[in-house]
């Protein structure tokens, strides 16, 4: 199994705290940001962690913008 790729338009001002939530849940997904001034972001989803890496989106989802490109 390979690491699933997926990029995101987020809340610009949330990147950092996106980083810290994903950095916290060791293991699981790896965000990297692609342009700051636009909020775009990228997902290095962990093989097998998908389910838990998209429960997490859902979950920020409901505080702020958190859109898959």
């Amino acid at each position: 199994m390979k690491t699933v790729h997926k990029e995101y338009l987020v809340d610009k001002t949330m990147i950092g705290f996106i980083r810290f939530i994903f950095e916290g849940h060791e293991g699981v997904a790896v965000a990297t940001t692609l342009e700051p001034e636009k909020g775009h972001i990228r997902l290095a989803i962990a093989p097998g962690r998908i389910k838990t890496a998209q429960m997490i989106i859902e979950d920020l989802k409901k505080d702020f913008m958190f859109d898959e490109v």
